[in-house]
């Protein structure tokens, strides 16, 4: 057993790579889809490799994680950070993974130009990364009010998806030619929404960090 002052230093490490773990989510979706709006498979390409650094930095939050609970034995409320910040860093890396099917989307469809310019498809981005900013700052800050109120921007995330998908539904029957890329453009805005709720899960983890409680915040 190490040391109280050693124990938190070990809680502080494992929140500052959390930190940087969503910082990094938080770019690569920006990036995703900067790349699909643009048609830039450059972009893609970079989002795409860059998955590996998101899935290294996810492993190494999990081995810390089950180091300090094997050595530390935590209760209470340090065991509750470790475990939230486990399944939070969990959650981020599906987000990644995410990402990049988003950029894999842009590389499939790239060569042809867009039906459409996409509008509600980087709205749907810009409060996926909001949600996430403020999650990581209500992580931080161990505060359960932020984080029920990031989890409510989902609905933002969800009314955005449905007008996504019913728009590119009357181009498809419309024209049967746009079927096949307005198909990708709807997987795009469901990876998008499946963010939204991995924004909720972790804002059910800082709730339950901080009261010790499990809320379902996707009601």
């Amino acid at each position: 057993m190490t040391t109280r002052h050693e124990f938190d230093n070990a809680l502080a490490e494992l929140r500052c790579q959390i930190i940087k773990l969503g910082t990094i989510v938080n770019e690569r979706i920006g990036q995703a889809v900067q790349s699909l709006a643009s048609q830039d498979m450059e972009l893609a390409n970079q989002v795409i490799v860059g998955d590996i650094e998101v899935n290294d930095l996810q492993a190494k939050i999990e081995e810390k994680c089950t180091y300090l609970i094997a050595t530390q034995q935590p209760f209470a409320r340090d065991l509750r950070k470790i475990v939230a910040g486990f399944k939070i860093s969990i959650n981020l890396e599906r987000m990644g993974d995410l990402a990049v099917d988003i950029a894999k989307v842009n590389l499939r469809i790239a060569k042809t130009p867009l039906i459409k310019p996409l509008i509600d498809v980087p709205r749907m981005g810009d409060t996926v990364r909001r949600m996430i900013a403020k999650g990581l700052e209500a992580y931080v800050n161990e505060d359960e009010v932020a984080a029920r109120v990031m989890s409510k921007m989902d609905d933002g995330v969800d009314n955005l998806y449905n007008q996504v998908f019913r728009e590119l539904l009357v181009f498809m029957m419309e024209d049967p030619k746009t079927i096949n890329q307005a198909t990708y453009l709807i997987f795009v805005g469901r990876f998008l929404e499946r963010m939204g709720d991995y924004c909720t899960n972790i804002a059910e983890e800082i709730v339950y960090l901080v009261t010790g409680s499990r809320a379902d915040l996707n009601e």
